[in-house]
């Protein structure tokens, strides 16, 4: 029976593929890609064939519905983004949604997300915690800040190397200077990075050096909060 399938892909070590996204990618009749280019070189990898076509957020709103009548009439279909999980800050939540509000069977196969060793890797509480992907750029940002600083949660944020010793000085003027927090960068890949500290210090730590790759950023949730 035709379907979505929704399938992650390495954030950085090609190696971390697993079989069955390969063999859903193989037999799927067309691959929806975030980045054609991208997702290219894993399929040469791999030695898959299958056709694909563009998915990303710049379309995703005026492709969705042409999608789900495709998958309706009997094509089965593969979602990818560059990286990681579709949906989970990238592309896809807008198809998944159209699916399932028309009938359309949706499977996601278990795989990468980078937050999850990040959160791992840094120490920090990991029995509950709020994922907020990307702070607002600018408008919203401060008021989604006053927010936060009281939740006891610890915070998974992701952030561009260019803007993260700006959120780390912001953090730490909002949450505090000592609330400790991790740097991952590069997850996977030859130059990975996790660094532990207070705000403060990371800001300090990141402004003396060039940073590069995708960022993912941990952050002690409020302590001593009366209930």
């Amino acid at each position: 029976m035709s379907k979505l399938y929704i399938v992650p892909t390495p954030i950085g070590n090609l190696d971390d593929m697993t079989f069955r996204a390969i063999k859903i990618l193989k037999e799927v009749d067309l691959i929806l890609a975030e980045d054609t280019r991208t997702t290219g070189v894993l399929l040469k990898k791999f030695e898959i064939t299958t056709r694909m076509s563009s998915h990303h957020k710049f379309n995703e709103h005026q492709t969705s519905m042409s999608i789900v009548g495709r998958i309706g009439a009997g094509e089965t279909m593969a979602l990818v983004s560059d990286a990681g999980t579709p949906a989970i800050s990238d592309p896809g939540f807008y198809l998944v949604r159209a699916c399932v509000e028309n009938g359309i069977e949706v499977e996601t196969l278990p795989g990468a997300v980078a937050f999850v060793p990040a959160l791992v890797n840094s120490g920090l509480p990991n029995d509950r915690f709020c994922f907020e992907g990307f702070l607002p750029l600018k408008k919203g940002r401060q008021t989604r800040l006053n927010e936060l600083k009281t939740e006891k949660r610890t915070l998974i944020f992701y952030e561009s190397p260019f803007r993260l010793v700006k959120t780390l000085t912001q953090l730490a003027e909002y949450f505090g200077a000592d609330r400790k927090a991790s740097v991952s960068r590069e997850l996977s890949k030859l130059f990975e990075e996790n660094k532990r500290g207070t705000l403060v210090e990371l800001a300090t730590y990141f402004s003396q050096k060039t940073v590069k790759g995708e960022i993912v950023l941990v952050v002690e949730g409020m302590q001593n909060i009366a209930e």
